[in-house]
C-alpha cells in the first residue's frame, strides 16, 4: 500500500466512524423504546427518526453545502437532538446521550475553530442538564462521565485531524521533491545524450572531415605538378563524404522521436524486423516475446535498448550473410534482455578489435555497452566462425539513469 493510499485510508476512517457511532446509538435506541411501550414513542420515533434524516442528508450532500449551510446543518442537528433529549423517558436518555460524541465531531467537522468549541460546550451544557435532570438529585458523576467522553473523543479527533493534515502536507512535499528529482534527472540525461551526440560527431564526422581537408589542401599543392595525383585525392574526398553524408543521415535517424515513445519497445520491435526482412537483410527475421510484459523500463532506457537492436540487425545485414535471424525480447521480474540471433558467417571476437557487429552504426560495440551501462546494463557478444552471432542486451527494471560523470 502507498502512502497515499495510507492517508486517505485513515482519513475516510477518521470521517466515517462518527457516522456509524451515530446510526447505530439511534437504531439501538428505537429498539429499546419500542420495548419500553412509552405514551411517547410516537413523538421520540418522529424526533430521531428526523434527526438520522437530517444527519443522512447533509452527509450525502456534504460536498455542495457553503460553510452558512453546515452551520445551519450542526444548528438543526442540535435542536433535534435536545428535543429528543428532553423527550425521551429516563431508560433512554442515556443510550440518546451517546450521540453527542459523533454530533461533537460532526461540530468539529463542519465549522470553523471557535464555533466548533461554542458547539461542543452546547453539547456539553444540553447533555450535563439532561442527565442532572433525569435523576432528580445532583448527580454529578452521571453527568461527567458522558461529557468527559465528549471532550475526550474531541480532543482525539482533533489529534487525528491534526496528524491527517501533517501526513498529506508531508505526501505533498514528497510529491514535490519527486517532480524537482524526475526533472533533474531528465536534465542530466539530456546532458548526457548530448555528451553522447558529442563523441559520435567526434569519432565519426570531425575526423572524416578533417582527413578530407588535408586531402583537398595536398590536392591543391599538387594540382599543377602532379594533377593524376591531386585528382585522385579529390576523388578519395568525394568517396569520403559519401560516407559521411549516409552517417550524417545515419545520426539525424537517431535523433528523430523515437518509435518507442509510440509504439512502445515489444510494438516498435516488431515492426523493425518486418522492414529488415523486407529490405533483405536475412531470408526470415521473427520476432518473439517471452514473459509478461510489464512497465519496467522509462522510454530512454527503452529506446537505448531499440537503438541496440537497430546497429545489431543493420551488422546482420551489412556482414553476416545470415538466412535466419530471430529477435527475442525476455521480460523478467527484475531486468529486461534482448537476444538477437544469426546464422551468418560469424566472428571471432576476442580477435576481432574492429568487430562489425554495430560497429556501422557510429558507436561500436563499446559505445553500445557504455550507453547499455548508463542504465545499469550490459552487452553480450558470442560468435565463432561459421557458427553464427549472439548479441544480447540486458538493462535492469527500474533503474535510474546515472548521468556521465557517475557512469564514467
Amino acid at each position: 500500500m502507498t502512502d497515499r493510499a495510507l492517508a486517505n485510508g485513515t482519513r475516510r476512517t477518521l470521517e466515517h466512524a462518527p457516522h456509524l457511532v451515530f446510526f447505530l446509538v439511534v437504531g439501538v435506541a428505537a429498539v429499546r423504546l419500542l420495548a419500553l411501550d412509552s405514551p411517547l414513542c410516537p413523538q421520540i420515533v418522529g424526533v430521531s427518526g428526523l434527526l438520522a434524516v437530517v444527519y443522512g442528508t447533509g452527509l450525502g450532500l456534504w460536498n455542495r453545502l457553503g460553510p452558512a449551510v453546515r452551520a445551519a446543518w450542526i444548528t438543526t442537528l442540535l435542536t433535534l437532538w435536545g428535543l429528543l433529549l428532553f423527550l425521551a423517558p429516563t431508560p433512554l436518555t442515556w443510550a440518546y446521550a451517546w450521540c453527542g460524541v459523533p454530533l461533537a465531531c460532526a461540530a468539529l467537522r463542519a465549522l470553523g475553530r471557535r464555533a466548533a468549541l461554542v458547539a461542543v460546550g452546547a453539547i456539553s451544557l444540553l447533555l450535563g442538564g439532561r442527565l442532572l435532570g433525569s435523576t432528580g438529585r445532583l448527580d454529578l458523576e452521571m453527568a461527567l462521565v458522558p461529557v468527559a467522553a465528549v471532550w475526550g473523543t474531541v480532543a482525539l479527533y482533533r489529534s487525528q485531524q491534526r496528524d491527517a493534515a501533517e501526513r498529506q502536507r508531508l505526501l505533498e512535499e514528497l510529491r514535490s521533491t519527486r517532480d524537482v528529482l524526475a526533472e533533474e534527472q531528465r536534465r542530466a540525461g539530456v546532458l548526457a545524450e548530448r555528451a553522447r551526440i558529442a563523441r559520435d560527431l567526434h569519432d565519426t564526422l570531425a575526423q572524416e572531415l578533417a582527413g578530407s581537408l588535408m586531402l583537398l589542401q595536398a590536392a591543391e599543392r599538387d594540382w599543377d605538378r602532379r594533377p593524376d595525383a591531386a585528382r585522385t585525392r579529390v576523388r578519395a574526398v568525394a568517396d569520403g563524404l559519401d560516407g559521411n553524408l549516409a552517417e550524417t543521415r545515419r545520426i539525424i535517424h537517431d535523433l528523430t522521436p523515437s518509435a518507442v515513445a509510440e509504439a512502445g519497445l515489444e510494438g516498435s520491435l516488431r515492426l523493425l524486423c518486418a522492414q529488415v526482412e523486407q529490405a533483405g537483410a536475412a531470408a526470415q527475421v521473427r520476432f518473439r516475446s517471452a514473459g509478461e510484459p510489464r512497465p519496467v523500463l522509462d522510454e530512454q532506457a527503452a529506446a537505448t535498448l531499440f537503438r541496440v537492436a537497430q546497429g545489431t540487425l543493420a551488422n546482420v545485414r551489412d556482414h553476416s550473410r545470415a538466412a535466419h535471424v530471430l529477435v527475442t525480447l525476455h521480460h523478467e521480474a527484475d531486468r529486461v534482455e534482448l537476444d538477437v540471433q544469426d546464422d551468418g558467417v560469424g566472428f571471432d571476437p576476442a580477435g576481432a578489435a574492429g568487430a562489425p557487429a554495430l560497429s556501422t552504426r557510429g558507436f561500436g560495440l563499446p559505445g553500445a555497452r557504455a550507453r547499455l551501462r548508463e542504465y545499469g546494463g550490459d552487452l553480450r557478444v558470442t560468435s565463432a566462425p561459421g557458427r553464427g552471432t549472439h548479441v544480447r542486451a540486458v538493462l535492469p527494471a527500474a533503474t535510474p539513469r546515472l548521468t556521465s560523470a557517475t557512469a564514467g
